[in-house]
């Protein structure tokens, strides 16, 4: 019988335990004024580490999440840190010109008709008129604007539609 390669590599993987700091350094006691230690425990958005991740037992953890609590309240560390990067958009566009890297849309070419939808109506996009807000003017300014035409039922096809 063969045996599966993947139940090897999860026992691998559990195998290696983590160590953590407050053993290897021999802390006792984690004091909340260590901002360097608790630093250590922190990520760079100021969150803090998990147990896997620092190798604390349940109750070192417990301590160090009190610890960093207690420092915080006392403006000693962070609640957040921002990491201020630009994300997309509206940032210099480089190289790649005004539509990013997705050229030019142009028309739809191969990509077919709207079959029996008909072309698509220009303009801007219809929706529903918002409910006034009472004022019971002279009619004037009212929600009450005549509905939106129907498009037209007899509207030229697009280019290369015939059938």
């Amino acid at each position: 019988m063969v045996k599966s390669r993947s139940k090897n590599k999860d026992n691998a993987r559990r195998a290696k335990k983590k160590t953590s700091i407050l053993t290897t350094d021999s802390i006792d006691y984690v004091d909340w004024k260590d901002v360097n230690l608790l630093r250590r425990f922190m990520s760079d958005r100021s969150k803090v580490r998990a147990r896997r991740v620092t190798g604390n037992d349940a109750q070192q953890q417990k301590e160090v999440a009190r610890a960093i609590k207690n420092a915080r309240e006392m403006a000693l560390l962070p609640y957040v840190t921002r990491i201020t990067q630009q994300r997309g958009g509206r940032g210099d566009k480089g190289d790649r010109g005004p539509r990013g890297d997705r050229g030019d849309r142009g028309d739809r070419g191969d990509r077919g008709d709207r079959g029996d939808r008909g072309p698509r109506p220009s303009g801007p996009p219809r929706s529903a008129p918002a409910p006034s807000a009472g004022g019971g003017g002279a009619g004037a300014a009212g929600g009450s604007a005549a509905p939106a035409a129907p498009p037209a039922e007899a509207a030229p096809a697009p280019a290369g539609s015939e059938s």
